[in-house]
């Protein structure tokens, strides 16, 4: 192979530019992280499906290219057995048996159960549909069987229910079986022979011992595709990827980008995927010495990918990695489209690397020729803005728009938009970290909470895991957290916990104690921090008190009487103030102050307890007439439910009525006035 003389050198500024794009170990790392988490959320979630999750593709990977990609989700059937050898079958268990025959593609398999169906007495017309005779007179079970029910499902991508969201954002599931012994199709794979040691002993015994997986979809040129099951190696797979080098995780993310850019546009979306690239990489790092891979040879790498990738386009035949006699092209690359995808790679080839300057993401194609143009040594020193605040940010931020758990983003939006106004030239990654992860857990806690109890059937170990979440997210700061505790203890009537939580509150806040939404600067914040050499995860917690945010999923676990404020908006009405952040519009957001005395008045209705009740009252009518709180129609109207409550109707209608003029869009002040004037009517209905 003929190397050109620029290679060294701009392969060395590619590596820096990949870095500075989000693409570095510690970005890598931190998104491979994040997607962990993510699939044990999923699994808590999903404890009543009756199956496990687990998340694949290049989201999981963390080879993903922007925020369009999809989400890959593999939903296993742990009750389902699936046996490679009937010596292996126990008595009173009814599993299935991987069989296959002459004209069983390599890499499928078809599933025969291991009792007679037909002469069964469940035999029925719903049998009959998953149940299907083969070309040899056996019952196997059919591959359009998912297994699961899926609801909402948009359209479907193969064997995957795809399901959409917004933000563009698209999760494809693939309902699966799983097989807990290596399957023997891949056996030659265990005991290749490897000249380069990759990978590594240790790491083919783990990979041997995740087992494979079953995937509902037949060879596409099969007469029988409906009745076979492809052989997944998925969790291999993975493993094998998180273990690639810095430079190897380089080379496969820009062969992608390559491929999205280059390649797919001029030949078709489905003729060479991205399990293709990951193949040739695979294939090629198992053949290479180890010490091909460095910085300086990045170009050379990419070359050699593309050069094996032709090889196989020109030959028809792409080998499964772990079973090599599958052939991957077969059904999508032949007659034209083999011919043109040739050219396409010969001419990515002749051009010698001078295509990476045309890659739009991230500005990737225009860094790398500025970066050209500049000495390694000004690269090295420029700073780089994904190894920062902001890039912890971004990934929580694309955690929550990217996930079932869209219910908590406004919620956190929130925090995360008063966390960074107050705190963001101090705050590190790990304590927006810390901070978030207790708002997370508060507002996950009170969402699970509400979803326990909106059923006929109070689902008790929902509320169970509910408390703990909101036990976690009592530490988020001073009151927050810990007043959610306290409603979500008054839900459920008691009464104690709740008083014993309002005692605490008050005890420990200190006019140290600053309102996030009304502090004016960030001085004296700063003072704090330097005086007193306090982190700001401590400051968060001790000294910082913020609103108290209700979603609509939140619903039945809310106060009866922040309840309007979910059901207030019109549509029609934008804020001016927060134009990027726009959070009330769909929100009840309370004052926590406000939210503490109101609580404390909610606690001592229900024990009787009138001296205190009252002074409660009247600390509310102090909070919103002398101290600075943000969302001051909110605390008239909870004031006037109070004071409704307590038989002051005369009263209760001043305070909505100001409530009113303060803001005439989208109030729920409009909710109770409705309800005073239906009382009205039927007071003089009485009198007459």
């Amino acid at each position: 192979m003929d190397v050109p003389d620029y290679y060294e050198a701009v392969s060395v500024r590619l590596v820096r530019v990949l870095d500075t794009s989000g693409y570095g170990e510690k970005a890598r790392w931190k998104r491979i992280m994040m997607w962990i988490q993510t699939e044990k959320l999923f699994n808590i979630l999903c404890l009543n499906l009756g199956h496990c999750v687990h998340l694949f593709g290049s989201r999981a990977e963390a080879t993903d290219m922007g925020i369009q990609s999809d989400l890959d989700m593999i939903a296993l059937h742990d009750s389902i057995i699936v046996l490679q050898h009937f010596q292996s079958w126990e008595p009173g268990f009814d599993p299935f048996l991987m069989i296959t025959d002459r004209t069983t593609p390599a890499g499928y398999v078809k599933l025969q159960s291991l009792y007679d169906i037909a002469s069964s007495p469940a035999w029925n017309e719903e049998t009959d549909k998953v149940m299907l005779l083969d070309g040899y007179g056996r019952y196997v079970l059919y591959n359009g069987h998912k297994g699961v029910k899926l609801d909402r499902v948009d359209t479907y991508h193969g064997p995957a229910n795809t399901k959409y969201y917004r933000f563009g954002f698209s999760l494809d599931c693939v309902c699966c079986y799983r097989v807990l012994s290596w399957p023997y199709m891949a056996l030659e794979w265990i005991m290749r022979h490897r000249n380069h040691n990759w990978p590594s002993h240790e790491t083919i015994a783990v990979i041997q011992q995740s087992g494979a997986l079953l995937v509902p979809v037949g060879q596409p040129t099969s007469p029988e595709r409906h009745l076979e099951w492809r052989i997944s190696l998925s969790c291999g797979e993975k493993i094998l990827v998180w273990q690639f080098s810095s430079f190897q995780y380089k080379c496969y993310v820009l062969l992608k980008m390559i491929n999205k850019y280059f390649i797919k546009p001029k030949v078709g979306d489905n003729v060479l995927t991205s399990y293709h690239c990951k193949t040739c990489i695979f294939y090629l790092i198992e053949s290479t010495p180890a010490t091909l891979w460095q910085p300086q040879n990045i170009l050379i790498c990419i070359e050699l990918c593309l050069r094996k990738l032709r090889t196989w386009v020109e030959e028809g035949n792409c080998p499964n990695y772990f079973i090599p006699e599958e052939n991957m092209f077969m059904g999508k690359v032949y007659g034209h489209i083999q011919s043109n995808l040739v050219n396409v790679l010969h001419n990515l080839i002749r051009q010698k690397g001078k295509y990476l300057t045309g890659i739009p993401i991230f500005n990737i194609g225009q860094t790398l020729i500025r970066a050209c143009q500049s000495p390694v040594a000004e690269i090295d020193n420029e700073q780089n803005p994904w190894d920062s605040t902001s890039f912890t940010v971004f990934l929580l931020l694309r955690f929550l728009l990217h996930t079932w758990f869209h219910v908590l983003r406004q919620s956190l939006l929130i925090h995360l938009w008063i966390l960074v106004r107050i705190s963001s030239p101090l705050v590190i990654r790990q304590e927006i970290c810390t901070i978030l992860r207790s708002f997370c857990c508060s507002s996950l806690g009170s969402n699970l909470a509400s979803k326990s109890c909106q059923e006929e059937v109070i689902d008790q170990e929902g509320l169970n895991l509910a408390h703990e979440f909101l036990l976690l997210g009592s530490s988020s700061d001073v009151a927050s957290g810990k007043l959610k505790l306290a409603a979500f203890y008054l839900m459920q009537n008691n009464v104690i916990l709740a008083e014993r939580i309002l005692e605490n509150i008050e005890k420990n806040y200190t006019f140290l104690v600053a309102s996030v939404e009304t502090e004016t600067t960030n001085d004296n914040i700063h003072f704090r921090i330097k005086e007193q050499n306090i982190s700001t995860t401590e400051l968060v917690r001790n000294y910082s008190a913020f609103p108290v945010p209700y979603l609509p999923s939140e619903i039945y676990c809310t106060p009866k009487a922040l309840i309007p404020e979910l059901f207030r908006t019109t549509g029609s009405y934008q804020s001016s103030q927060y134009p990027y952040i726009d959070y009330t519009q769909s929100l009840a957001v309370v004052d926590h102050k406000l939210y503490l005395h109101f609580l404390e008045y909610q606690c001592y209705h229900q024990q009787y307890k009138i001296y205190q009740k009252m002074a409660a009252l009247e600390n509310m009518i102090w909070v919103i007439r002398y101290e600075r709180i943000k969302y001051k129609d909110t605390a008239l109207n909870l004031l006037a439910y109070c004071l409704k409550k307590e038989g002051f109707l005369v009263e209760a209608y001043k305070v909505l009525y100001r409530s009113v003029k303060l803001r005439n869009h989208n109030n729920g002040a409009k909710w109770q006035i409705g309800c005073l004037i239906n009382i009205a009517f039927r007071c003089l209905g009485d009198r007459r």
